[in-house]
């Protein structure tokens, strides 16, 4: 069954964009999936009457069923073609969504997750893919700008979009608005994109063996990574073995890439200088975008005890500043080397993640405008020329199993910046509490003389005798304390993402210039 459509770049211009626009709604509605319930999961679990354990669950069981399948993307979309894979990765995601808002509890409801973000995670990596096929020269750069901009706008914008559709209509709606989007490219995919054919010989030898590991290595390393912060990491039995797991699993995945005459992932392409500093650039974008993803709803939500409305609101700001950075990028990247146009986009990252240092416990939407409006528009200019730098250097041959390599360092990335930063929160709380601690003694004027009226007005208030009102403000003072603390952890938290940040900069002259090829011709995908 194998052979060759027209090939793609020599259709007419508008069928070309219509049928990648078509892509990317299917691109954007499954990465949107990734944090649409993050601001919303206590609304679902009290639905579901589930614990906040169990309902985490609901996220992390999306992440490890879609980081397993994104590297498998290559070798599917050589079997089964590009559109009908992307068409019965959009049918799935849309089945699976419907099945997610008719959840009848907590069990079902994260096995539909796991469904719905293994079925749907296809249409990620294929996007990247098709976009090389259709274009080509400067258009290749405004599509890969538009992709660039969706990968990081739809994880930004999650969490305002779930946070609307839960206030004004129910938990259940954060599913079903996936239906309507979701079959109109289960149908208009197969009627428009027209890259390849199918090839059912290839599932004759395929390496079976290496899926299996990769799926052990990458879930066991996703579930260590979700859980240890909670869980006390290596401390716990569960992680620990987890861990171990995910180690032997991964080293024996990687020697049956490099041994297979045909691998599920393309672990030489790595070879190539641009494609391996491509995929260490998506890995610390993915830090960066997910991670400030998770840090600002959790300070807002502890801080300030914003709603998830509010919260949404709050981060809206993100995307509209993106938005805004498009148009600016696709000019600049006409004349402009692409390497320097990252190199300025991950350093304005890093120092959009500095002006979050002056965090205090005041802060709101006025006070988050300026660093999250610059890290918006340091996203559009540190995402898009990785995609052309690290992906327009392979030869159209490596391209789709690559890509599925380039897009699992992304979410790797993000699965790995939340689980320090969550880290980093729990450990430099209690070490600012301590040294905050250690100057509220009696030693202390200002911090005596604050207890003094603290415990005079609760007792004249409430009319606690003396030691119910001094035990009452030592508490207060506790609490003032403790969230004093966790807001310089908050602050050491974006300070991380930051030095992540400038190492990446710094090692951008190392990438090659890479000019936009002509479109390859379908027979060599």
């Amino acid at each position: 069954m194998s052979g060759a459509e027209p090939n793609p770049s020599e259709l007419p211009t508008r069928a070309k964009v219509f049928a990648f626009a078509t892509m990317a709604v299917g691109l954007f509605i499954a990465l949107l999936d990734v944090q649409i319930v993050s601001s919303s999961l206590a609304d679902i679990g009290g639905g579901l009457s589930a614990g906040a354990d169990e309902t985490a669950w609901v996220q992390t069981s999306y992440l490890i069923a879609e980081i397993i399948v994104i590297p498998l993307s290559g070798w599917l979309s050589r079997v089964m073609s590009t559109r009908w894979l992307f068409s019965a990765s959009a049918a799935g995601f849309t089945a699976t969504s419907m099945l997610c808002g008719y959840a009848w509890d907590i069990d079902s409801m994260i096995v539909f997750r796991a469904l719905q973000g293994f079925l749907g995670g296809s249409m990620v990596p294929t996007v990247f893919t098709a976009a090389f096929s259709f274009f080509s020269g400067s258009q290749v750069v405004l599509a890969a700008a538009t992709i660039g901009a969706l990968s990081s706008l739809a994880p930004t914008l999650g969490p305002t979009i779930g946070g609307w559709i839960t206030d004004h209509y129910s938990w259940h709606w954060l599913f079903f608005v996936n239906l309507l989007p979701g079959l109109f490219v289960t149908i208009a995919v197969p009627m428009l994109v027209r890259i390849d054919k199918p090839d059912l010989s290839l599932l004759r030898g395929a390496d079976y063996l290496g899926m299996a590991l990769m799926a052990v290595f990458l879930g066991c390393l996703e579930y260590a990574l979700e859980e240890g912060p909670r869980r006390d990491w290596l401390g716990d039995r569960t992680i620990h073995a987890t861990a171990w797991i995910s180690a032997l699993a991964g080293a024996a995945f990687i020697w049956r890439c490099l041994a297979h005459p045909a691998p599920v992932v393309d672990l030489r392409a790595l070879r190539n200088r641009n494609f391996s500093l491509g995929c260490l650039f998506s890995f610390v974008t993915g830090i960066g975008i997910f991670s400030t993803v998770y840090l600002t709803p959790v300070f807002l939500a502890r801080a300030r005890g914003f709603s998830a409305w509010q919260i949404g609101l709050a981060v809206f700001s993100t995307g509209l500043f993106q938005i805004s950075a498009i148009p600016i990028y696709a000019i600049c990247a006409r004349y402009v080397d692409l390497r320097r146009l990252l190199t300025f986009g991950l350093a304005c990252f890093a120092a959009s993640m500095w002006l979050f240092a002056p965090l205090t416990h005041d802060w709101g939407w006025r006070e988050l405008l300026a660093p999250q409006g610059f890290r918006g528009f340091a996203q559009q200019f540190a995402v898009a020329p990785t995609v052309i730098l690290a992906l327009g250097a392979l030869s159209p041959e490596r391209l789709k199993l690559a890509s599925g390599l380039f897009n699992l360092m992304r979410n790797l990335g993000g699965a790995i910046g939340i689980a320090i930063c969550g880290t980093i929160l729990d450990d430099r709380t209690n070490l600012h509490f301590l040294r905050l601690a250690e100057h509220l003694d009696s030693t202390n004027d200002a911090a005596m003389n604050f207890l003094q009226t603290l415990a005079a007005g609760g007792a004249a208030i409430a009319g606690d005798d003396a030691v119910q009102a001094q035990a009452a403000a030592l508490e207060r003072l506790r609490a003032m304390t403790l969230r004093e603390a966790q807001i310089q952890a908050f602050a050491d938290a974006f300070l991380f993402i930051m030095i992540c940040f400038l190492v990446a900069a710094a090692m951008t002259p190392a990438m090659q210039k890479v000019a936009p090829r002509s479109a390859a011709p379908a027979e060599a995908h």
